[in-house]
């Protein structure tokens, strides 16, 4: 995949999270580099079949971020081609405590949204007039 279109992918996945891309560089090899607030920083290393790579990787220079790249890491090595997006979403996934978001189980947010797309909506109910005293 062309270098640019990495880049791309990487812009729009950090508009939905807190994340920015700090930076891009393509020359020695393709990576990108991620950065939010409270001190959180990782990079990704992009594949270059020209030089023989195919594999993405990820990885950070903060001792304090490396155990929570664990799940991105063994997502990386587990069988099959894995995209940028995909292993984007699971470092978000793995720094989610750090950012001081709630843990999201995977299949039980899938659940969620099927409940919720299940369910019809209540009419609003409003209260008027009298109130307890």
């Amino acid at each position: 995949m062309d270098f640019k279109q990495l880049v791309d992918i990487g812009e729009k996945w950090c508009s939905g999270t807190p994340f920015d891309l700090i930076a891009a560089e393509e020359s020695d090899e393709r990576r990108l580099d991620f950065y939010a607030e409270p001190g959180l920083s990782f990079y990704v290393l992009c594949p270059d079949l020209s030089n023989g790579a195919d594999n993405f990787h990820v990885w950070s220079e903060s001792e304090d971020c490396l155990p929570f790249l664990q799940l991105a890491q063994d997502y990386i090595s587990s069988c099959g081609k894995k995209t940028l997006l995909e292993i984007l979403d699971k470092v978000f996934k793995s720094f989610r405590p750090l950012l001081g978001l709630p843990d999201i189980d995977d299949d039980a947010f899938e659940d969620y949204q099927a409940d919720m797309e299940e369910e019809e909506p209540e009419a609003d109910h409003q209260q008027t007039g009298v109130s307890q005293q």
